[in-house]
């Protein structure tokens, strides 16, 4: 089932407007990279975080809805797949972060490394050439995973029906080797920044985060699909429902993890962790901690507890939104206290997530355009359809 043009001329409309829009906002970077390198390359380091964060975690969703059955998998698996495809993008756009290692982490300069035994300890792992192999295997094995699924996708849209069972035993293993690659990956983007801390549950709140920003972003992107034909009739409160109740319960879930996180460090109160948080809690930052309590968590939560917001189109987008916003905030507070111990939010840190976005939504409204938007031979398709034509003929 093609594309109406409609539909396709929409695409192609807003994706010419985002590259547009992030051309423009990288190369107004790239400028300001010239009067602050260093500072060029950690926001960028920000917003590489934010969009990587939307591919790798609709990969994850990806895996999860060929193991499970639920109809929120079927609406939402072509915008899984799509976003999926960009990894390759996201393995171009990793260069950067590579040129400005020296800028970014202080491992990656031998000048800081010399005289800290920590830091000498950890130099077998944390060292530029295993660092750059890591990454490798990582971006190997996403994109490996990304192109077996689009693959047996498209051998499913031409009537196999010998690929339910690969869908099956590709996304368990998938799953469990993106576990480990992912965990492995927020130990080495994100907190080895500060190397003398470290926390065993940082890995699985950087999944968790993944998929919650994966889920904030599908929301909006099937409420715009669901303005055109063949999706106009077929998205229902029901699915809405659906979305609504896992984010709702990825929320949760993040901010338990968070807290326990915290929790662990007050409570053993060692020199080795309680500077990460003390960076966090003053000269400003304890306001954006506070923004991420409330509005990361408190106002989500509150909202999503209702039925009737989880089942409207409006409150529901504007909730994914929110949460979309609210998970570059946390990137912000994540990453930028390493290197201020005041609150600064540079003109950077806004521009590039901006710059990086734009160019990963028109790769991602190509690859949306480039495959058929309802997967007519899944199964739970058909079920759903039978079920939904049974409803409106009054039979249940």
């Amino acid at each position: 089932m093609s594309l109406p043009e409609r539909l396709k001329d929409k695409l192609n409309g807003l994706g010419r407007r985002a590259a547009i829009i992030g051309v423009v906002a990288l190369a107004a970077c790239i400028v300001g990279a010239f009067a602050s390198p260093d500072q060029f390359f950690r926001s960028y380091l920000i917003g590489y975080l934010l969009w990587i964060s939307v591919a790798l975690g609709s990969l994850a969703l990806l895996m999860l809805q060929h193991l499970i059955t639920g109809q929120w998998g079927w609406i939402g698996r072509r915008s899984f797949e799509a976003a999926a495809r960009t990894l390759w993008l996201m393995a171009m756009g990793f260069i950067p972060i590579v040129i400005g290692l020296s800028r970014i982490y202080v491992w990656a300069d031998s000048g800081h490394i010399v005289g800290d035994a920590l830091l000498e300890h950890k130099t077998p792992y944390l060292n530029i050439s295993f660092f750059l192999v890591r990454a490798g295997i990582y971006f190997t094995i996403w994109i490996g995973l990304a192109t077996l699924m689009s693959r047996w996708s498209r051998q499913q849209d031409q009537g196999s029906t010998s690929v339910a069972g690969r869908f099956q035993l590709g996304s368990g293993l998938g799953l469990l080797l993106f576990a480990i690659t992912a965990s492995f990956a927020s130990v080495d983007w994100i907190m080895s920044i500060e190397p003398h801390w470290f926390s065993t549950i940082y890995g699985l709140q950087f999944i968790v985060g993944l998929i919650l920003t994966a889920l904030a972003f599908t929301v909006p992107i099937l409420l715009l699909l669901s303005d055109y034909e063949p999706l106009k009739d077929r998205i229902r409160p029901s699915h809405l429902h659906d979305f609504g109740n896992l984010i709702l319960a990825f929320v949760m879930l993040w901010a338990y993890l968070a807290f326990s996180q915290y929790l662990i460090t007050w409570t053993g109160n060692l020199p080795e962790e309680i500077p990460w948080y003390l960076n966090r809690t003053r000269g400003g930052w304890q306001w954006v901690g506070l923004i991420l309590v409330v509005f990361h968590f408190a106002v989500p939560f509150a909202v999503l507890l209702s039925r009737a917001a989880k089942r409207s189109a409006r409150v529901l987008s504007r909730v994914a939104v929110a949460i979309l916003v609210l998970r570059l905030i946390d990137f912000i507070w994540l990453v930028a206290p390493a290197y201020a111990s005041e609150l600064t939010i540079h003109w950077m840190d806004i521009l590039a997530p901006i710059g990086i976005g734009g160019v990963w939504l028109a790769a991602f409204f190509w690859q949306l355009e480039s495959a058929p938007v309802l997967p007519v031979n899944d199964p739970r398709f058909t079920v759903a359809i039978e079920t939904q034509e049974a409803v409106e003929h009054g039979s249940l």
